[in-house]
């Protein structure tokens, strides 16, 4: 647990001294995104766009974490036991990619619908049986959705006009 939690104080002290635009907590044993991030990484946060958290054991997130990390480009949550995302994810205005790969989703997380910038999501191999495809046709800058190895119903794999739904 010590190692842990001083590979992850190393993770967040070389982002904010070396000014990187990226914070990578993946593989860290992580069952939740430690509060004490939030203060350690204060004076750089508008500057990180893209986060990985992949291969934790992550529960959830909180809405403070989208609220905090307001310029966020690419999140990589893929490897988790999430089985769903806050509402603030839909106030995201930067996001280009969400990797939520490998998860513990029975739905998709119809918020990311929200996010006008999003041109990747990936849902792939999570339990979710249907996708808001009317939703997900609205978005404009959407280009690709991977949902292989979900359940899908055969209605919900249906051929999108203008992104790529990998099945």
């Amino acid at each position: 647990m010590a190692q842990a939690v001083a590979n992850v104080a190393r993770r967040i002290n070389a982002t904010v001294e070396e000014q990187r635009d990226s914070l990578d907590l993946s593989d860290c044993g992580l069952v939740s995104f430690p509060d004490g991030v939030f203060k350690m990484i204060r004076s750089c946060t508008d500057n990180i766009q893209k986060i990985s958290l992949a291969n934790n054991q992550i529960k959830a997130l909180s809405n403070k974490f989208f609220l905090t990390f307001t310029q966020l480009r690419e999140v990589d949550l893929q490897g988790n036991v999430l089985t769903t995302l806050p509402e603030a994810v839909g106030n995201m205005q930067h996001l280009i990619s969400m990797d939520l790969s490998r998860n513990k989703l029975r739905v998709f997380p119809e918020r990311l619908t929200d996010v006008s910038s999003l041109q990747h999501i990936s849902v792939e191999e999570n339990q979710i049986t249907e996708l808001p495809m009317e939703k997900l046709s609205l978005m404009p800058a959407l280009k690709s959705v991977d949902v292989r190895c979900n359940p899908l119903t055969p209605e919900a794999a249906s051929v999108p006009d203008h992104f790529t739904l990998l099945t």
